[in-house]
């Protein structure tokens, strides 16, 4: 008798979260093609479809949000066993799975990385990258194990533990060409100068909140996917943005940027990790904190 796998209802989780079977392929780390087959698989000894299929994504049927809610709960009991089990030791027998968000990954992980494999040589780790949404959906039902991300978690979401890990204060970032007294007052800036990353994520809302700009403001003005990108505007003249300190030893190493200090010490943000409540690895994750506290913080100026 076929029966529903574990692998079917985190593949059809992960495509309810994302509502696109591309964005859930990449986040479950198989092709699309293979998670579709295994939906389609899922579907047919369902006796009915999980999904709407549409142009733009996919959109959950009656039937599908009954199971996709059931099948939470499965996985996330199924995961809390399989911790208890091999959790006994305190130890993984399987690889870390930690998620970072993408405006910190590309600036962390190269110095922090070495230091977790060295500091901790027992412990394997799969790291992946997505925004604080998909990073808290997939911790709450077991696709990570720990997740970095640079906000509080929101209530009532899945029960977390976290531990702030240090501040990562804003700068701003011009044209070398452009004057610009120092420390920036954010509130003087025209809106139509400052570059943002696209809607969805973090950094983007906490840029807003720094200048004290609504989404209506800077609705027409330029959006991009990532840092790097508005950084190659800003070099090329095209307007000013924010830039986390943390980012500043690889986007500010270009001779075309010129960055000046705010002057509201608010303009920052925290960075944390976060893990579920009640996990048997609490103790790994006090290390990997210790380890990314003492070697990640970025310096002053």
């Amino acid at each position: 008798m076929t029966t529903i796998t574990l692998r079917q209802m985190r593949y059809a989780i992960s495509v309810a979260s994302s509502g696109h079977f591309g964005r859930a392929a990449a986040a479950c780390a198989v092709s699309q093609p293979a998670l579709s087959q295994q939906i389609l698989a899922l579907e047919a000894l369902c006796g009915t479809p999980l999904f709407d299929r549409l142009k733009t994504g996919v959109r959950l049927t009656p039937f599908g949000r009954d199971f996709i809610a059931l099948a939470k709960t499965t996985v996330e009991t199924a995961d809390a066993l399989d911790d208890f089990a091999l959790g006994r030791t305190g130890r993984l027998e399987r690889p870390l799975r930690f998620g970072l968000i993408p405006t910190v990954a590309p600036y962390l992980l190269p110095r922090i990385y070495p230091a977790l494999t060295e500091n901790l040589p027992e412990i394997a780790f799969a790291v992946s990258e997505s925004r604080t949404e998909a990073l808290l959906a997939s911790l709450q039902d077991g696709r990570l194990d720990l997740a970095l991300i640079a906000t509080d978690p929101p209530p009532g979401g899945p029960r977390l533990m976290s531990r702030l890990l240090f501040d990562d204060p804003f700068v701003l970032a011009t044209p070398r060409s452009e004057l610009a007294a120092t420390p920036v007052t954010l509130s003087a800036l025209p809106p139509e100068r400052i570059l943002l990353l696209d809607e969805g994520h973090c950094f983007r809302d906490q840029a807003l909140s720094a200048c004290r700009l609504d989404g209506d403001q800077v609705a027409h003005a330029f959006a991009a996917t990532s840092l790097a990108t508005i950084v190659e505007f800003v070099a090329n003249g095209q307007g000013v943005t924010l830039l986390p300190q943390i980012a500043l030893r690889k986007e500010a190493s270009d001779p075309r940027i010129a960055i000046h200090p705010i002057d509201d010490p608010s303009a920052g943000r925290q960075l944390r990790l976060v893990w579920r409540e009640g996990t048997p690895y609490t103790a790994i994750f006090d290390r990997i904190t210790d380890v990314i506290m003492r070697i990640g913080e970025p310096a002053d100026g």
